[in-house]
């Protein structure tokens, strides 16, 4: 399933305007006049509606929300935060000075103008505002009764998304229920970090009753959220919880439960192969529970293309690349002997990249690695990669269970669980492509006894730290290490010490389990707003 774009449907929160979203289930156009009076009365127009939601997932730049002037946005991905600011990535790119913004990310001097932490804030209630424009609308309309539950639970599903990628980055922020006019803008206020995690849990549990399961959904509509996301992602965000401000007085035993009704659910399991996980083969497939679409199209910059500018930011500059996001020798280090991920992970100097040699050049690299998991054939336009960006992954159900299990002292279990997911990867071929001209999955040959099952009477620390080293090097280069990190009250310690001492000075000041560092409020929408700004800045 692959997208098109539709026409501009009409005008909304803040002269937000709606756009249709992502791959083939956006390929109908609205019929003709649409207002938000009669939007809900056709389910053409309803679809097109909450498609409208999903664009905005996949945008990584493009129109500030609420700007009539169509200001445009810098690009932001979820790497420069959930990587870059970790010790798995350093900067890269075309030399020591070249993206600033990614520097201040890196070195915690991040100003709150900075393009990547304005736009990720912006673009976050775009999504809000078009969520709540279904929300709070899709109600009154006269489509299938069926259709109108569906459609409702994948915009409170994505309102959610949204604010938990808020609220990990800027702590608690303004809960936007309804559409909100210019005049009323200055008078919202911050909601706590507890207060914004129970309105995502809301509409998460919400979701949860309203979204059918993955296998009820056709195959032109692969990639809409279902109830298995919903639940992924509130485990997700009481796991965080549980290692942050946990005001909610969460539990492990939640956590255990979400993710067994998941597993339960028999609507998922590990792809067989996890060299295919981030090819084409792997989009959309048994292990996903939620990936953002993408296709390929002639278009560049902007939001108007199905495509997205991650791959070419990552990309080997020798290739068609910016060269960005370079995977560290720390997490290189990470990897087991022979563990099969590491290849299906790391471009290393001279590797065989579908097909194509890959030689790194050190003036254009800080670590002598290229990150492959976002290695991409060369597209017709190299700003519009196709390749999905999966978010959620069964191996990452698998994964919280096991951790859940460890914690409420089912060690037995966390250890089962865990197997699985090392099984999966000794299994694994090589990545595609390791012979030039090629794109064939050549057999790994791993060598008997890599990677073996944790040991039987492994628990408390120990077991914990090998489950978060399963993490670290299964979902490496996937823009969770930085959660993982804080949650676990292991972040602060990774920084050289002058970062430290600077990320220390925008620790959140709300009761934490472990502290964790914010990021600046947009310097525009805190003056706009009249929003306390974060620690520090």
């Amino acid at each position: 399933m692959k997208p098109t774009r539709a026409a501009v449907l009409l005008g909304l929160l803040l002269t937000t305007t709606l756009a249709p979203g992502c791959k083939d289930f956006l390929e109908k156009e609205p019929l003709g006049t649409t207002t938000q009076d009669n939007l809900f009365r056709d389910p053409v127009n309803s679809i097109q509606a909450i498609n409208a939601v999903y664009d905005v997932t996949a945008w990584d730049q493009g129109p500030k929300w609420g700007d009539p002037n169509g200001q445009y946005v810098a690009q932001t991905y979820e790497w420069m935060f959930g990587d870059l600011m970790t010790d798995d990535a350093e900067k890269g790119g075309g030399g020591p000075s070249d993206f600033q913004s990614l520097i201040e990310l890196k070195n915690w001097t991040i100003p709150p103008s900075s393009p990547p932490v304005t736009t990720l804030w912006v673009h976050s209630f775009t999504g809000i505002a078009r969520a709540n424009t279904v929300i709070n609308n899709i109600d009154a309309g006269t489509i299938d009764a069926g259709l109108k539950m569906r459609l409702k639970g994948e915009a409170l599903f994505l309102r959610a998304y949204f604010y938990f990628n808020l609220v990990k980055s800027f702590g608690g922020v303004p809960l936007f229920e309804k559409s909100v006019t210019p005049t009323e803008a200055p008078n919202v206020s911050r909601a706590t970090i507890a207060q914004t995690y129970a309105f995502i849990e809301k509409d998460l549990k919400a979701a949860a009753t309203m979204l059918p399961e993955k296998n009820t959904y056709s195959a032109a509509d692969a990639g809409r959220a279902t109830k298995g996301a919903a639940n992924g992602y509130l485990a997700r965000a009481i796991m965080y919880q549980l290692g942050t401000v946990n005001g909610n007085n969460h539990t492990w035993q939640e956590v255990y439960d979400l993710t067994s009704t998941i597993i339960a659910s028999n609507q998922y399991s590990l792809l067989a192969n996890y060299a295919a996980i981030h090819q084409d083969i792997g989009e959309n497939s048994s292990e996903s529970l939620f990936e953002i679409q993408f296709g390929t199209d002639n278009n560049t910059y902007g939001p108007i293309s199905i495509g997205t500018t991650n791959n070419i930011f990552q990309n080997n500059r020798g290739t068609f690349g910016y060269g960005f996001n370079n995977p560290t020798q720390n997490l290189v280090d990470e990897f087991e002997a022979n563990d099969p991920r590491r290849e299906v992970t790391i471009i290393k100097n001279n590797d065989i990249v579908l097909g194509i040699l890959n030689p790194v050049n050190l003036s254009e690299n800080a670590t002598g690695y290229f990150s492959r998991k976002v290695a991409i054939i060369r597209p017709p336009a190299p700003e519009a990669g196709p390749q999905n960006i999966r978010k959620l992954r069964y191996a990452d159900i698998l994964l919280m269970k096991a951790e859940a299990a460890a914690q409420t002292g089912k060690s037995a279990e966390a250890i089962a669980l865990v197997n699985q997911v090392r099984q999966r990867a000794r299994l694994s071929t090589r990545p595609p492509g390791t012979t030039l001209g090629t794109l064939t999955y050549a057999p790994a040959n791993t060598p008997a006894g890599t990677l073996p099952d944790l040991a039987a009477g492994l628990s408390g620390q120990p077991l914990l730290n090998a489950i978060w080293h399963e993490r670290r090097v299964e979902f490496a280069e996937e823009s969770l290490r930085l959660w993982d990190l804080i949650r676990t009250g292991r972040y602060l310690a990774t920084l050289p010490a002058d970062v430290r001492a600077r990320a220390q000075s925008h620790v959140a000041t709300e009761p934490s389990v472990n502290p964790f560092p914010l990021l600046p409020i947009s310097l525009n929408d805190a003056q706009t707003w009249k929003l306390p700004q974060n620690p520090g800045y």
